[in-house]
């Protein structure tokens, strides 16, 4: 599974992650296994979130079931982005209206009690769903609207300063205050964090693609919260670390980078991590941005979520300005953040039927 000579016509999204320039653009979205399909909020009643992650029987049909749907280009594993600290022993609960509550890092002591030993075994049920996920969109027969090997598998991770983000404050944040005081008034602790999660990422995403993940993309969900110099040193240095690992072991393997809030950073970003693409946020200008980064790298985005959950002509038009920004380019439609759990159903179908059009 992780050598590849060749790209089969049908992968289309593959294809372009590869700097191949297809119109129109293949797509797939953020948080597209989620609340809004009505097939996802019937599985919800069998099980709580982490262990609907670590089952691969619902992990892996609650991926497909955008697939089977929509016809989606991409089949990214349904997991999250906390799974890697749970799994060197962080404690982690999801709590419904608050969200994820961990045992916050704070302490030397703390960051010890955490054991790089236990991810290999911990996430065996991940890379079991991944294995399983390769066979159902490699295999020969269609998967609902998808045509039969047509579809790319997507691992995925956060990056190792958005993980530490919700480690330290112990859960979510619109400022993460406690995590980047440490990480100014405490640099040697958070530092030591920061090289345990750059170094068990790596790992982690290489044992993402020996299990059949085709392409991976690093989530960095909270790098706009840093100024210049700590993005240098807590977003591009970190990823660039991961995307050299991730490289050496598996140089046909591509990586995209989310950045998301980077602002004027995010060219940086593109050109000192080495990641093949670049995602962007609802707030970038893919025209502008497609200008300040090499031709050579691909992009994906950027349609605003809330756009989908209004629906009708006023999302036609935003969609089909975003592909009209990529045009000549490899670019992967997507959104600039999650679907909202909200969206109607049809909304994604228009969307779907939207940017499909060659017109």
């Amino acid at each position: 599974m992780t050598t590849q000579t060749h790209i089969p016509p049908a992968k289309r999204l593959l294809r372009t992650l590869n700097g191949e320039a297809l119109w129109p653009p293949p797509m797939w979205l953020m948080r597209q296994a989620g609340r809004f399909l009505p097939e996802f909020r019937a599985m919800r009643a069998q099980a709580d979130f982490l262990t609907r992650c670590m089952t691969p029987d619902i992990a892996t049909e609650l991926t497909l079931q955008p697939i089977r749907r929509f016809g989606m280009d991409g089949a990214i594993l349904f997991s999250d982005i906390l799974i890697l600290p749970w799994a060197m022993g962080q404690s982690l609960e999801f709590v419904e209206g608050t969200g994820p509550v961990l045992g916050a890092i704070r302490s030397e002591q703390d960051l010890k009690a955490l054991d790089p030993a236990r991810i290999a075994e911990a996430t065996a049920p991940v890379l079991e769903t991944l294995t399983r996920l390769r066979k159902a969109v490699d295999g020969p027969q269609s998967i609902g609207a998808a045509k039969p090997g047509a579809t790319t598998l997507l691992g995925f991770t956060g990056a190792p300063f958005t993980v530490a983000c919700y480690m330290v404050e112990g859960r979510g944040s619109r400022e993460f205050s406690i995590t980047r005081n440490m990480a100014f008034s405490e640099p040697a602790l958070f530092d030591r964090l920061m090289a345990l999660l750059t170094e068990t990422t790596a790992t982690y995403l290489c044992a993402q693609i020996e299990a059949g993940a085709e392409a991976v993309m690093l989530f960095d969900s909270w790098a706009g919260l840093l100024p210049p110099s700590e993005f240098r040193r807590l977003v591009i240095q970190p990823s660039r670390q991961i995307v050299q690992t991730i490289k050496a072991r598996y140089p046909h393997v591509r990586v995209v980078g989310f950045p998301r809030l980077a602002g004027v950073m995010a060219a940086e970003y593109a050109r000192d991590t080495g990641v093949d693409v670049l995602a962007l946020d609802t707030g970038a200008d893919m025209a502008a941005v497609r200008n300040m980064v090499p031709q050579t790298l691909g992009l994906q985005g950027n349609l605003d979520p809330v756009a989908v959950l209004a629906g009708g002509e006023a999302m036609r038009r935003e969609a089909l300005h975003v592909r009209e920004a990529g045009r000549g380019r490899a670019h992967v439609f997507n959104l600039g953040h999650g679907v909202l759990p909200q969206t109607p159903v049809e909304h994604v179908a228009d969307l779907v039927r939207t940017v499909r059009e060659t017109a």
